[in-house]
Formats: structure tokens, C-alpha cells, sequence
């Protein structure tokens, strides 16, 4: 039963890592949230006027909630774990899971999906339409892997907490 709750909340995780890129690319449309992108596609941005009175506040708004769904994942992680009186390694398991999850979520849905098959950016950016093709994917694959390694650190130090709470 405890992996159902895993993957509830590697799900809301998601939703979070979801919510704040569409907030910060759809609504803010500062271009300081293309430091991540290909440099191409960085290089194309232009600066954005709002669509909408009250657009980045919209986004603004996103990005907080967003922040408030991946942090509340982390925290009823552990507190359905001292409920359920997980022990180190039971912990580990559960935040490796959910930060993996979402690291695979970041490669399948952002990465090949969004960036390299559908037209979630150039929507916003028509500009960088041109660029936008199924070559970028894996343009950042050492970054993904630096990330992994951390999440598992990570992963680590939340078990440590866990069990002292």
C-alpha cells in the first residue's frame, strides 16, 4: 500500500514540475527561465509584452502553488512514512522513487515531448519554431545525470530526516 502513496505523490510531484514550467514559460515569460534550455533556443527568445493585464501574476501565482504541490509531496512522504514507522532504507526507497520519477518525468514529458515534438513552446515563442526539432533531445544529458546523482544524495539526507522525526 505505502507504493501507492509513492507514486501519489511522485504524481503530484509532477503536476508541480509541470505547473511551474507553464507558469514561468506561458505567463512570466522572463527570459532569466531559459537558462536551461538549448542555447539556440535561448539565443531566439525575445523579450515578451503581457497578452493579458495581470498575465505574470497569473504565473507568478502558478509558481508558488507549484512549490507549495512538490514541497507538500515531500513533506506527506514523510509524514505517511512516521505513520507508518519506515524505517532508513524504507525512506530512501520512497524520496529515490518520487525524485527519480520526477527526473524521468523531466526527460520523457519536457524534454522529447514538449520541447522536441509538440508546440507547447513555440505557442508562447513562435520564434523559436524553427529550432525546435527532435535533434535537441539530449542536448543536456550530463546535466540529467549530475541531477541523479544528487537526487540520490538527496535521497540519502531526506532518509536521515525521516528517521528523526
Amino acid at each position: 500500500m505505502e507504493w501507492l502513496v509513492t507514486i501519489a505523490l511522485s504524481i503530484m510531484m509532477m503536476v508541480g514540475f509541470f505547473l511551474m514550467l507553464w507558469g514561468a514559460v506561458g505567463f512570466i515569460q522572463n527570459k532569466k527561465f531559459f537558462s536551461s534550455a538549448p542555447k539556440e533556443v535561448q539565443a531566439a527568445v525575445k523579450p515578451k509584452e503581457e497578452r493579458f493585464k495581470g498575465q505574470h501574476v497569473v504565473g507568478y501565482c502558478m509558481l508558488i502553488f507549484s512549490f507549495v504541490l512538490m514541497i507538500g509531496a515531500v513533506v506527506l512522504g514523510f509524514y505517511d512514512g512516521i505513520v507508518r514507522g519506515f524505517g532508513y532504507w524504507v525512506f530512501f526507497a520512497r524520496f529515490v522513487v518520487m525524485l527519480v520519477a520526477l527526473k524521468v518525468f523531466d526527460i520523457l514529458f519536457f524534454d522529447f515531448f514538449l520541447l522536441c515534438h509538440s508546440n507547447f513552446f513555440s505557442y508562447y515563442y513562435p520564434e523559436v519554431k524553427p529550432i525546435l526539432d527532435p535533434h535537441l533531445f539530449g542536448y543536456n544529458k550530463w546535466t540529467h545525470i549530475v541531477h541523479i546523482v544528487v537526487f540520490i544524495a538527496v535521497s540519502f539526507l531526506l532518509a536521515y530526516i525521516g528517521i528523526l522525526l
